[in-house]
């Protein structure tokens, strides 16, 4: 496979180096600079960057990857190239590339919250969780009321198993935005794990009430539900969360969805009911598109 040529040696051709004039001999051989016009190639980076947007919009994320590193080389002083980059990376789960491209992002525009919640996010996928905690508070420290990032943070202190701390930033998280119902189930979670089994199916009825065809909130009911022993309504509510969408059967895939130890175990021994294993069994229709949890 040929080597590929670095972006420079396209720039050239571009700007007509291979043109200028041969020196005549006995003239003497001054070196000459190269003058780019350096606010073309800026714009040229920034309209690469927004094709790159676009792009990734569709989910082209290899075609928006190309364009975005060049957007970085050709506007290399433009924060919100390396920002998109990193995201890309991320995307891409090349974790390492995202966090050096986010890190460059953050030296050129230190004030930009957007950049610290990313690089949270990022630490987060690589089970870094005191990392993740840090940049989440430094940008949070610049915008306090992002429901987004708060929820981000208890997901981070969650996986500390520092339970007092994360459900803090669920709980504020639901202060900036009541309708994020993320933060209100994930409540639930804490609840659960704390032993407080009413209180989290409280939590996982306030999630359901605004997220209407939430699976994950149906299930945990269902789950809570059979443990107190009220299992025909939760065999009834389990069938429709499994019925709507097979993922939430899968026992890692709650894992990854941050349910913890206890309610793991507790959901094992429901979905292992003859009932929903007839369930299990049926499969489901079309998944739907609920969020996992965890930060991407």
């Amino acid at each position: 496979m040929p080597t590929k040529r670095k972006p420079w040696f396209h720039l050239l051709f571009i700007f007509g180096i291979w043109s200028a004039a041969v020196p005549a001999f006995g003239q003497a051989l001054v070196p000459h600079a190269l003058q780019l016009d350096t606010s073309v190639l800026e714009q040229q980076g920034l309209s690469l960057a927004q094709e790159a947007t676009q792009l990734a919009q569709f989910q082209q994320y290899e075609l928006a990857l190309t364009r975005a590193q060049l957007a970085t080389q050709l506007s290399p002083k433009n924060y919100q190239a390396w920002f998109l980059l990193g995201g890309l990376y991320i995307q891409n789960n090349q974790l390492d590339k995202g966090i050096v491209a986010l890190k460059q992002a953050q030296s050129l525009k230190p004030d930009e919250a957007a950049i610290f919640f990313a690089l949270g996010s990022a630490y987060f996928q690589q089970e870094k969780y005191d990392a993740a905690v840090a940049a989440l508070k430094d940008g949070l420290k610049l915008k306090p009321n992002s429901a987004e990032a708060l929820f981000d943070l208890g997901n981070a202190y969650y996986k500390l198993k520092q339970f007092p701390q994360a459900l803090d930033s669920y709980q504020r998280s639901v202060k900036a935005d009541a309708k994020f119902w993320p933060a209100i189930n994930n409540i639930g979670l804490v609840k659960y794990e704390q032993g407080n089994v009413d209180a989290a199916i409280g939590q996982w009825q306030k999630a359901l009430a605004i997220e209407k065809d939430g699976v994950e909130p149906k299930l945990a009911i269902a789950v809570a539900l059979y443990t107190k022993g009220d299992r025909e309504k939760a065999l009834a509510l389990g069938e429709a969360a499994i019925k709507s969408d097979d993922r939430y059967a899968d026992l890692e895939f709650l894992k990854q969805n941050l349910w913890g130890t206890r309610l793991i175990s507790d959901t094992q021994k429901f979905l292992a009911t003859p009932r929903m294993q007839a369930t299990i069994a049926q499969g489901s229709g079309p998944q739907s598109s609920e969020p996992q949890k965890a930060p991407r």
